[in-house]
């Protein structure tokens, strides 16, 4: 028995299996619906809600400037002091100067130094492409994620102000900094992995320490920072860097205080002009809550929230990377929802209206993507901003409350992109907790995503973390499971397209086809026309692997020394253990765990296009190497009997509960993993493994040649941990559970930066009562069955197909795309087609 299943068992003793039921405001098995209602009524309970609903769906998707004029000014007034004093210096005169909003209805304060669904600009990452993108490919005329500059004047000052930051931004000095054997294989070149989320924008995808926030207020972290500044010595030969550090932080901190101090002088100016008694009420207890929070820790619930509020959007403010997430908020909010509800001082019904104006809010911020990004990624968005309720405590035991249900009844009433609530399940989650979480998958908006608490604590704890630790894991972003306030795990960090890999295998580590036909790309580990036999082909899977995988590592590891160098965070930085001990910015190393985490896509691709090899040329000797190589050189075109045949039940494919299949799929999960994880990264830390694609896969197969698999050039790879879906049609035959079987015979703790599984139903197939049952049933078999991650589209094709062709009709229908939901109409057709081309299943 290994050390982690000795002290799961040790602390598992003392579970019962027993709960307190937690209750929300309706009941647990309330029906909400099945599947998106053209022309429905509100789904919400609370007028407020609703309209602030409809006016975020109103307003439209702009560009705002401010946030680059301050920061730009910042950087030039102090172009001779150190970095992390400039990013300091610049966060400040951002938030002592931008213009603040408080909208009408709204009873939560704070937004990104931008208006609601407006996006600043980030300069210290990157300028060359927005310059580009204004001149030649202007926002507004993309075919999606479009962004509209308000004014000429406007667009003449980003151009101007964008100039003073050629040469200086992380991503031009990242790019000076990679050989060219790194830019061949990356975005810059064919595309073998991508890393530009972190070349073009922030590292995200962490959780903060909510506790801390909530228990010593900013005061209280103030103070922390100070006394740590204090007791530094000059015999520490660090003492100039720790200097300069804590001197960042404390200037971020307070600069936070008199952010927070302007909003409570604004609330309560707006307040004596108000007329409406109610409304003047609610302007003057909000502008009351800034005031106690500008400082001190919050007293009751509304404070907690609002004090949530400002700290993430400052988090965004600061740093731009995306999938800043919430942490376990049911969990970390409860001590304020408890003592208001036994105090009486408000309402449960009042505290469900003021989460769901919450998670209208957190939809405001967006964020100016690049056109290749939006690409591979659709959303304007920030993305990730995962909330995850549910699961266990430190002692094993279940974690449900109020506030689980409180949440979840809040998503299924709101109905919004944010935030992607993720509901954590084990064995002895309760019931109830499972019926209100399939009633609001059957709703059909995309919401919840269901996290497995036994293959995710496993995988953390492989990582070195205590059990305890471990059972304390949310998820950010799409997919990864994170220790809030413990952990830097630089998740997302970039794509792997494995199926350009495999493109390598068969043809000599030549590019297959197109205009760069025949240029070696990877080195030579053998083709279809020299192996001799299967095993030969599975070691140079092997080989190729290994060389990307140190391409790709050497490249993040590059990326993560320039962030170091370009943009130091200091402000979110004092809320994970470790940097104010430690003196250290959390871009130095200074949290408690760090770590580099890129991800595998196309791995079934791959799989399927083993087994047609392995079949067609090794078993059945039917086809020649060459034979099969001018197939897919060919794009299958003169070959149409091959096609048949390759996306046919004749080839064992994955997807389908056949061990042969299955087996391939496992070797290609294994082989990237163990080439990602235990290598080290520039932070202390090291880098750990993801299997999942989000909805990159679309835009990968944009740049893919046609694969054995039978899939033909530009078509989607595979998603995710999903079988592969071509033109000429889905390789998943069998059923559901036959998915489940196929999928969760890897073991998904070696992905410790997650996995991710799609499916998805067509309403009627889980409708009723039965229906519902039967989908209970199937979630327990796959958390039984140890599978990580699973989300469900409740959705037909016809509905989608209508979408398309009647948008204005389907505005704000949400589908589940990968690790997030969308509103479909937003996203580009090669998206939407590949949602559409998706398996649709029934038990």
């Amino acid at each position: 028995m290994d050390n982690f299943q000795v002290e799961q068992d040790a602390l598992l003793q003392s579970n019962s299996g027993t709960h307190t039921l937690a209750r929300g405001v309706e009941a647990f098995d309330k029906v909400y619906g099945l599947g998106y209602e053209v022309g429905h009524e509100d789904w919400s309970p609370y007028p407020r809600v609703n309209t602030l609903r409809q006016t975020f769906l109103d307003r439209p998707y702009e560009i705002d400037v401010e946030r680059l004029r301050l920061v730009t000014q910042a950087y030039k007034d102090n172009e001779a002091t150190p970095r992390i004093l400039q990013c300091a210096y610049a966060f400040e005169n951002v938030l002592l100067n931008s213009t603040l909003h408080i909208y009408e209805h709204d009873l939560i304060l704070g937004e990104i130094a931008a208006p609601a669904k407006a996006s600043p600009i980030y300069p210290e990452f990157s300028v060359d492409w927005i310059i580009d993108e204004i001149l030649h490919s202007p926002f507004e005329e993309r075919s999606n994620d479009q962004f509209y500059i308000r004014n000429d004047q406007d667009r003449a000052e980003i151009l101007e102000l964008c100039e003073y930051w050629k040469g200086k931004s992380a991503n031009e000095i990242i790019t000076a900094h990679l050989d060219d054997d790194q830019k061949k294989g990356s975005h810059m070149g064919e595309k073998v992995f991508q890393t530009n989320n972190y070349h073009f924008a922030g590292i995200g995808h962490f959780a903060m320490d909510f506790n801390k926030l909530m228990t010593l207020g900013y005061d209280g972290v103030l103070q922390q920072a100070k006394s740590a500044f204090e007791k530094l010595s000059k015999q520490d030969p660090e003492f100039s860097d720790k200097r300069d550090y804590y001197k960042a932080t404390i200037i971020s901190l307070e600069a936070a205080k008199k952010y927070i101090a302007r909003y409570a002088k604004f609330a309560n100016e707006l307040a004596s002009t108000e007329i409406d008694s109610k409304r003047k009420q609610e302007l003057q207890t909000m502008s009351a809550n800034c005031a106690q929070i500008a400082g001190g820790a919050p007293q009751n619930f509304w404070q907690a929230v609002q004090l949530f509020n400002f700290a993430v959007t400052l988090t965004q403010i600061e740093g731009n990377g995306h999938s800043i997430s919430y942490g376990r908020m049911d969990q970390w909010l409860f001590p304020f929802y408890e003592k208001d509800v036994k105090e009486r001082a408000v309402s449960k019904d009042f505290i469900l209206e003021l989460i769901e104006v919450l998670y209208v809010k957190m939809n405001n911020p967006t964020k100016l993507k690049d056109k290749g990004t939006v690409k591979v990624r659709n959303g304007r968005g920030f993305g990730g901003e995962s909330l995850t309720i549910g699961g266990v405590d430190a002692h094993g035991d279940d974690a449900t409350n109020d506030l689980t249900m409180l949440m979840l009844e809040a998503s299924v009433h709101t109905r919004m992109m944010n935030p992607w609530v993720c509901v954590r399940l084990h064995e002895n989650t309760p019931y109830e907790l499972k019926i209100k979480t399939i009633e609001c998958i059957r709703a059909g908006y995309g919401h919840p995503k269901l996290f497995n608490d036994g293959p995710a604590i496993k995988a953390m704890y492989s990582k070195g973390l205590s059990i305890e630790e471990a059972r304390d894991y949310a998820v950010v972003g799409c997919v990864e499971p994170t220790i809030p306030g413990k952990e830097h795990g630089w998740l997302d960090a970039g794509y792997v397209n494995t199926a350009k890999m495999m493109e390598m295998v068969i043809n000599g580590g030549r590019i297959l086809s197109g205009p760069n036909a025949g240029l070696q790309l990877g080195p030579d580990t053998g083709s279809l026309e020299t192996y001799t036999s299967f095993e030969e082909v599975l070691e140079s899977v092997n080989k190729q692997f290994a060389y990307w995988c140190d391409q790709l590592c050497s490249c993040l590891n590059v990326t993560d020394k320039v962030h170091r160098m370009i943009k130091p965070t200091p402000y979110i930085s004092a809320f994970f253990d470790g940097c104010i001990e430690s003196g250290k910015d959390m871009t130095y190393g200074g949290v408690k765990y760090n770590g580099t985490a890129p991800q595998a896509a196309g791995i079934a691709t791959c799989a399927d296009s083993l087994a047609s090899i392995k079949k067609l040329m090794f078993d059945d000797k039917k086809y020649s190497g060459k034979q099969l190589l001018d197939a897919v050189r060919d794009n299958w075109e003169g070959h149409e009997k091959l096609y048949a045949l390759v996306n046919s039940s004749k080839i064992p494919h994955y997807g389908n509960d056949i061990d042969e299949a299955d087996e391939l799929f496992t070797f290609m999960f294994e082989c990237f993993c163990k080439h990602i994880k235990g290598r080290k990264n520039p932070r202390g830390g090291k880098f750990s493994p993801g299997v999942y694609t989000v909805n990159a896969n679309v835009g990968m197969g944009l740049y893919t040649n046609a694969t054995l698999d039978g899939r033909k050039n530009a078509e989607p790879i595979s998603d995710n941990m999903g079988p592969v879906h071509t033109a000429g049609g889905s390789h998943d035959i069998s059923g559901p559970t036959a998915i489940v079987n196929s999928v969760t015979k890897v073991d998904h703790s070696l992905a410790t930066n997650g996995t991710l599984l799609n499916l998805r139903f067509p309403e009627d197939a889980v409708s009723g009562v039965e229906g519902r049952d039967i989908l209970v049933s199937f979630v327990d078999e796959y958390i039984a069955k140890q599978g990580m991650h699973v989300q469900f589209n409740i959705m037909s094709s016809e509905k989608m197909k209508a979408a398309q062709k009647n948008p204005e009709m389907y505005r704000d229908m949400l589908v589940r795309v990968a690790g997030y939901s969308a509103y479909f109409v937003e996203l580009g057709k090669p998206l939407q087609d590949d949602l559409i081309q998706r398996t649709e299943l029934r038990f």
